[in-house]
């Protein structure tokens, strides 16, 4: 009887010693485990910090002149030698156009995926500025815009950029008509999916840096400034706008 006594003791003895080294390795494995897992991770991460670079992009759009005038001016305050439209007809029309000053203030390049104005996309082209009526190869057309440098010179990369520190005209011609004094979306997206908006009112304009606005006065409209003719200020004033800059 002492035999099998001693024996069952032994047995229940080692299985609990088992049982205790069996935690104990699962406990090592996980710690292991863990580790192992942490020093990838932290790895991983570090490596993504050196080799990734942040890019934070900054567009200012400067201002806008969509007069219902026949020479626009540029970002520089330069009249163009293009037409911007037909002031026979106090509309802005299909085929008449606008010009937005836009500016790059990032460290880095921007190039232009996307323009909209009034919700309308417009195809970025490049090649030989012209008047109305243009012949083959010369730009832009209806639902087009280009990207001019100077009163006079087109940016002739085949995709939209600006380099940093640039300003430059965006140069539209439309694809909609609108009234004047109707309020239209510009907006501008990056290929990195940065997103830049601003409002455009039409047959009206803000000065371009340098510009003296061609004897029109400065409106406070919908927290834009804008250029309106003497006659049209009333009108503003009276649906709650407020002259000067806003």
């Amino acid at each position: 009887m002492d035999t099998v006594e001693k024996s069952r003791k032994y047995r229940s003895t080692h299985r609990a010693v088992a049982q205790v080294i069996a935690t104990l390795l699962m406990v090592a494995i996980a710690v292991v485990g863990g580790t192992i897992i942490f020093a990838f991770s932290q790895g991983f991460y570090n490596q993504a910090q050196i080799s990734g670079t942040p890019t934070i992009e900054l567009v200012k759009i400067l201002g806008y002149d969509a007069r219902d005038v026949q020479f626009l001016n540029a970002h520089d305050g330069t009249a163009m030698v293009l037409d911007g439209s037909d002031p026979v007809d106090p509309h802005k029309n299909i085929g008449e156009r606008v010009t937005v000053f836009v500016k790059n203030d990032s460290v880095n390049q921007v190039f232009f995926t996307e323009i909209r104005l009034g919700g309308t996309e417009y195809t970025y082209v490049t090649g030989t500025l012209t008047a109305h009526d243009a012949g083959v190869g010369e730009v832009p057309t209806d639902g087009e815009y280009s990207v001019l440098t100077a009163f006079a010179t087109i940016l002739e990369d085949n995709t939209a950029v600006l380099e940093p520190g640039q300003a430059a005209t965006v140069l539209i011609q439309l694809n909609d008509n609108y009234p004047i004094g109707r309020d239209i979306q510009f907006k501008l997206t990056t290929t990195n999916g940065a997103i830049f908006v601003s409002t455009v009112v039409m047959a009206s304009g803000i000065s371009a840096p340098g510009g003296e606005g061609d004897g029109k006065v400065q409106i406070c409209h919908s927290g834009s400034t804008i250029l309106v003719p003497q006659v049209a200020m009333q009108a503003h004033l009276d649906h709650g706008d407020s002259q000067g800059l806003c």
